[in-house]
């Protein structure tokens, strides 16, 4: 069985070696382009990164922690952009980043690394662009590398997540936001399964597909169901899913939500596609700590 798991996945394309191509020969525009992709290559062995994949003008490589992929992606700018210019041109890098999931094979492949390639394919020369699944795993001490709020506008077709610049520029721009006071945990079951949400842990992703955080058999529930966010207002369930999300906290009736949010404020269950009346071993159940 192929193996999957969640990993923050970075993805670095060199561009300007078009322009490089028309004023050099083939051999001395890659050699050129090998010369950035190997200072990549550098950045991501010193972040503790794994590459990937290793293409003509572009590496793909996984962190564990989304802390180590975008201080990797800020020192990749720089580092790539104090080569000095060949034959006039500079070449430049433009980086995605996103927490997704991501299945070992030869080469690897999975949604994390399909979205963190749009990013990239989306992003100018020289910036970087991260997804709000990336960003929300991000500590205190290097939330700061993110501005504050994402843009839906630079959000990818079909993609729920806001999107963010990020780079070491951008906290003179925008201002740290405010500590949260959220002291609160909140203990996510399923099964025999149980974690917590908590700012160690601020992101858990719920889908039938192998790799999220919880898994659903249930054929009712999507691939990539929902996901559960903590923030400064509370626990929030956020569904992106074909048949919605049932919500029943304990003491109020069941809510259906779909394509949207709903606060998680108090104990209560999740059905992933299904009601959470039903008797269903699938039932996610959440308390707050």
């Amino acid at each position: 069985m192929t193996e999957r798991k969640n990993a923050c996945i970075l993805v670095a394309e060199v561009t300007g070696n078009d322009h490089l191509a028309e004023r050099l020969n083939a051999e001395e525009a890659q050699h050129a382009v090998e010369r950035c992709l190997n200072r990549v290559d550098r950045v991501v062995e010193s972040n503790g990164g794994l590459r990937l994949t290793r293409e003509p003008a572009r590496i793909a490589a996984s962190f564990e922690r989304c802390d180590a992929a975008v201080l990797a992606a800020c020192e990749m700018l720089e580092r790539v952009m104090s080569l000095p210019p060949t034959s006039g041109i500079r070449l430049s890098t433009r980086i995605g980043v996103h927490y997704g999931g991501l299945e070992a094979g030869n080469p690897p492949h999975g949604d994390g690394l399909n979205v963190a390639r749009r990013l990239a394919g989306s992003a100018k020369p020289g910036q970087a662009l991260a997804s709000g699944a990336a960003v929300m795993l991000l500590s205190t001490p290097a939330r700061h590398f993110a501005g504050t709020e994402g843009s839906r506008s630079l959000a990818l077709e079909g993609m729920d997540w806001p999107v963010y610049e990020i780079g070491h520029k951008v906290a003179a721009i925008t201002p740290l936001p405010p500590p949260s006071k959220l002291s609160q945990q909140l203990r996510i079951r399923h099964q025999k399964d149980e974690v917590v949400l908590d700012e160690q842990r601020p992101l858990l992703l719920i889908g039938r597909e192998q790799g999220n955080d919880v898994v659903i058999i249930d054929p009712r529930a999507s691939r990539q169901h929902a996901r559960l966010e903590r923030r400064s207002a509370g626990f929030f369930l956020v569904d992106q899913s074909t048949n919605g999300t049932y919500v029943t906290i304990d003491g109020q009736g069941e809510r259906f939500v779909k394509q949207g949010e709903a606060l998680l404020n108090g104990p209560g269950r999740l059905g992933c596609g299904f009601s959470t009346s039903e008797v269903e071993r699938d039932l996610v159940f959440f308390t707050l700590l």
